[in-house]
């Protein structure tokens, strides 16, 4: 290990720290609008372009997670599919609203929550403004200060659409170091991961002491997971594509 390392470590982690702390509030009232969706049987969609995808597969069938989650996807916006031409399609103006009518997207009755660390394509933008005319609670996990320095390619931010934003405080171009110029280790897809481990815990927390059962997957690794979560597949299996 080299030298710098275990200090640039502890600024990651007080980088979480600090983002934990300042998004306390938000994160409270986002649990609060997901448990309501949750109670009235609605969707929690998930959504993201290019890395930000990463923070959609965390929220998407694996252990731990909430069963009631509907990714969004489109091939096209993932960089294993081409990058150059997946940059080129977040661009694309349409492209939320063809993929939320596709989707079945309800309204009032789902939730949406937009990853984007930028957050001025206009994919997130169109889907925060689209999914909030429809009726619904859109929770941003952005970084505003990243948004102040990118060009506008939508005339708006994610930040602006969103009913409720966590603010990922990612700097401009999301590296981290070296920390007078940084060029590498970037810090958008950890902030992401842990504002959503946050979220959870905050509605986990809510929905027990409201007395509501949390839709949650098991590990299918362990005795019974299997079993644990066939109840989930059941009630969510057809309005999930992807889950069967």
């Amino acid at each position: 290990m080299s030298e710098t390392a275990p200090g640039h470590a502890e600024h990651t982690l007080e980088h979480l720290r600090k983002i934990g702390a300042h998004n306390a509030e938000n994160l409270r009232t986002a649990a609060e609008r997901l448990l309501t969706a949750i109670r009235a049987d609605g969707l929690v969609c998930t959504a993201g372009a290019g890395h930000s995808l990463a923070g959609v597969m965390e929220s998407f069938y694996r252990a731990g997670g909430l069963a009631a989650v509907r990714p969004l996807y489109h091939p096209d916006l993932l960089p294993l599919h081409g990058a150059v031409p997946s940059t080129r399609t977040e661009r694309r103006s349409g492209l939320a609203e063809e993929i939320l009518t596709a989707a079945g997207f309800r309204g009032g009755a789902d939730a949406l929550v937009v990853f984007s660390n930028s957050g001025v394509n206009p994919y997130p933008v169109e889907l925060a403004r689209t999914a909030r005319a429809a009726g619904s609670s859109v929770i941003a996990i952005t970084s505003p200060a990243a948004s102040a320095e990118a060009p506008k390619r939508a005339g708006t931010t994610l930040a602006e659409e969103a009913e409720i934003v966590l603010d990922t405080l990612v700097p401009g171009g999301d590296a981290s170091y070296p920390a007078d110029a940084p060029v590498t280790a970037p810090l958008s897809s950890l902030s992401n991961a842990f504002l959503w481990n946050m979220l959870l815990v905050e509605l986990f927390d809510l929905a027990a002491a409201a007395g509501v059962e949390l839709p949650v997957w098991r590990s299918s690794n362990t005795v019974g997971g299997d079993e644990a979560n066939a109840a989930n597949l059941a009630h969510y299996g057809e309005r999930v594509p992807g889950l069967l």
